[in-house]
């Protein structure tokens, strides 16, 4: 076997890799849906699929788009980023709660 190609499937990942993560977001999709149709409170509803939304979104980021593959510097530039996107959302969040207060009234 070459070991250049060999080099090649382990710095890219393999069709194997690919379809056992893709079996497994569909089966996190399928408990999402699953957890939709059950009565629990809002707040445990809330943590549970934002918990599988974030282990979702990661396995996407590291597969799909290759970060697990690229070199640290290149996570390091990016993870600032999200920090900075989530903590915008804490920011604008009371806002939007206002708005919809607004329409109640």
């Amino acid at each position: 076997m070459d070991t250049h190609s060999e080099a090649a499937h382990t710095a890219t990942g393999t069709t194997k890799t690919f379809s056992m993560i893709w079996i497994v977001l569909l089966v996190l999709t399928g408990v999402e849906v699953f957890l939709a149709y059950l009565q629990l409170p809002v707040l445990m509803m809330l943590v549970a699929l934002v918990g599988l939304s974030v282990v979702k979104a990661a396995l996407i980021i590291a597969y799909f788009m290759h970060l697990k593959f690229e070199r640290l510097s290149l996570f390091l530039t990016l993870f600032p980023m999200l920090i900075f996107c989530i903590l915008l959302l804490f920011i604008f969040m009371p806002d939007s709660m206002r708005l919809l207060e607004m329409r109640a009234e």
